[in-house]
């Protein structure tokens, strides 16, 4: 299998959910900030104005069921330059009709009004297994999303893979507004079908 149908494999599932996923983050922690004061009119100190310890929170349905879950560790916002960070954050979104997304990293920076989100230090991606298709993980150091632009990108090493798939790549680039995925340099796959899940009945 060549380079080219590997990447044709990833598009499948990479551009059609993951900014949207990440868009609906970047809104949803910035409208959980704003019921706290802020105060920015003081000395320009970057001090936090709240931090919380053990965030768990849910995002419910129009039907009452989670759509997107968030813990962390520790959240703390900064009035100065309107920055929210999160110590160990775990994103889990439930939308999808096929399979559950969940998003880890080390930590997180959201710029102002949720402009910019930044994973960094073991960021994890991965789409749960369904049907005839395995687990899929993508893993970086750091990820910046562009909800607005429906952008992410990194410069860093990305590694991607399935039961049978492993792609390796420098950088990487994906746009959910063109459902365009780049992997941008030094890219490098393999396929081992022996590793693939069975096809369901019928397919």
């Amino acid at each position: 299998m060549t380079i080219g149908m590997l990447t044709e494999r990833l598009t499948a599932w990479v551009p059609l959910f993951l900014i949207g996923m990440l868009a609906a983050l970047t809104f949803w922690l910035d409208r959980a900030v704003q019921p706290f004061a802020r105060d920015t009119g003081g000395a320009a100190r970057h001090d936090p104005d709240y931090i919380v310890d053990n965030l768990s929170a849910v995002r419910m349905s129009e039907t009452g069921k989670a759509s997107y879950t968030l813990s962390a560790v520790r959240m703390v916002h900064y009035p100065d330059d309107d920055t929210t960070l999160l110590t160990t954050p775990r994103f889990v979104s439930y939308s999808s009709s096929r399979a559950l997304v969940t998003i880890t990293a080390s930590r997180a920076t959201v710029s102002s009004n949720g402009e910019n989100v930044y994973f960094q230090d073991d960021v994890r991606v991965t789409r749960a297994a369904y049907g005839d298709s395995s687990e899929l993980l993508m893993r970086t150091d750091f990820l910046h999303v562009i909800p607005d632009d429906n952008l992410a990108r990194t410069d860093r090493p990305v590694t991607i893979t399935d039961a049978a798939t492993v792609v390796t790549a420098v950088g990487l680039e994906l746009n959910s507004e063109t459902q365009v995925f780049k992997l941008l340099s030094n890219v490098r796959g393999t396929y081992d079908p022996s590793k693939a899940p069975p096809r369901e009945s019928g397919r």
